[in-house]
């Protein structure tokens, strides 16, 4: 017979469970091909369900990593998402239990993501002292390019990682890796030489003016125009890790066009652990479809161009990084580049200029949406050729067409 005490503590526990379980259910992921898939993108929304503060994310009875995410920095978490390992045409089940109190779980971090402001005098031991998630600066400072460190946001996933310039540029600069690790809290995108000789990476690419890896810019009618005449231009880290880091690039009272008012755009990156494609959408304040805008691919030097001319594009060629010839501190780099433009954001691809592979691109409503991919010859684990990039690249936009199959959530 159980005592009034036992009884009692029975009873507390199962109004605790009550209290933090708000609710559980099941998801099925399947794929749909006959080839095994890894690190597969899964992202729930959250708008159905209250005050979620927490999230376990289970398989065949494992807990695997998620993540919540407040993207409208609202306060309340908008999606979860978590990354699914998935077998030749296998269905998978997935128990997901969203929790009204707590705090979000941790995990390893597999991406990771870093804002600095600028400081010639910083030591190693207080760097993190400078670390910061946002900024926001006026178009009377003429120089926001210099007033943070790597002159702008950086995030990175274990296979590739990326710096974007603040300043009416707005340009994504490469990092190459020899090996699969986060690097970038390490090297803060400058390897030293000892750090070199350790098997880290470095920069890749030299930009210029051109678009980099799919800068998103304005058009004219004829040529890509930049960011320039804003009110104030903004960059921040919305999330970090584990499985995904999301960060924003705002222009508020942008002119992109004399005939039209300013209005506001921001510009979001969202690369998932395991990646080295991410996913750009530009969002707009209002509805822009009498506008025009472009984004695209450097032309690097003596680069070979591959189209299917229905919105995938690439390159592949070698350049100094740096922009001069310095073969010693800055060895010649070799990428290989790659974008993916919707059929419904494309207008037309432009012939390649001395500069840049352009697409014209627009939209009906208030959003764009593209990819972008890249790799660098000095990986171990990717692609050194022409031949084999071009072929990764018809293999990515055949994977897009094909999507795992996700099933409505089940109460359980």
């Amino acid at each position: 017979m159980k005592t009034f005490k036992q009884m009692l503590t029975l009873t507390l526990a199962a109004v605790a469970m009550n209290a933090y379980a708000q609710q559980s259910f099941t998801i099925q992921v399947k794929n749909p091909t006959k080839e095994v898939r890894a690190d597969q993108p899964v992202v729930l929304q959250l708008d159905k369900y209250n005050n979620v503060q927490s999230a376990i994310v289970t398989v065949d009875g494992k807990e695997i990593p998620s993540q919540l995410d407040d993207l409208n920095r609202d306060g309340f978490y908008d999606e979860l998402c978590f990354l699914a390992d998935l077998d030749k045409k296998q269905t998978r089940t997935y128990t997901i239990t969203l929790l009204d109190s707590g705090e979000p779980r941790q995990y390893q971090p597999r991406t990771f993501a870093e804002l600095m402001l600028r400081n010639p005098k910083v030591q190693e031991k207080n760097k993190q002292d400078f670390y910061i998630t946002e900024i926001t600066v006026p178009k009377e400072l003429e120089d926001p390019y210099h007033m943070v460190h790597h002159h702008g946001v950086a995030f990175e996933s274990e296979l590739i990682a990326i710096r974007v310039y603040y300043d009416q540029r707005q340009t994504l600069d490469l990092y190459g890796k020899y090996n699969k690790q986060l690097e970038i809290k390490d090297t803060q995108f400058y390897t030293t030489d000892e750090q070199k000789a350790m098997g880290y990476g470095d920069d890749v690419l030299w930009c210029g003016s051109t678009f980099g890896l799919g800068a998103f810019r304005g058009w004219d009618g004829e040529k890509p125009t930049m960011i320039s005449d804003v009110i104030n231009r903004t960059q921040r880290i919305v999330a970090k890790g584990p499985v995904r880091t999301i960060v924003e690039l705002e222009d508020r009272g942008w002119k992109a066009d004399e005939r039209v008012p300013r209005l506001n755009m921001t510009v979001r990156y969202t690369l998932y652990a395991g990646h080295r494609d991410l996913d750009v959408d530009v969002f707009f304040n209002r509805n822009v479809k009498e506008l025009s805008f472009s984004t695209g691919l450097i032309n690097v030097k003596g680069s070979e161009e591959f189209s299917d001319r229905e919105g995938l594009r690439g390159c592949w060629g070698s350049d100094f990084p740096s922009g001069a010839k310095d073969s010693i501190a800055h060895p010649r780099e070799t990428v290989g580049l790659g974008i993916f433009v919707p059929d419904e954001y494309r207008k037309c691809e432009e012939p390649a200029t001395k500069d840049n592979y352009a697409f014209v691109v627009g939209t009906e409503g208030r959003h764009i949406h593209y990819k972008l991919v890249y790799t660098s010859d000095k990986e171990k684990f990717g692609f050194h050729s022409a031949k084999d990039w071009f072929m990764f690249l018809k293999e990515w936009r055949r994977q897009m067409k094909e999507p795992n199959e996700i099933s409505m959530p089940q109460a359980i």
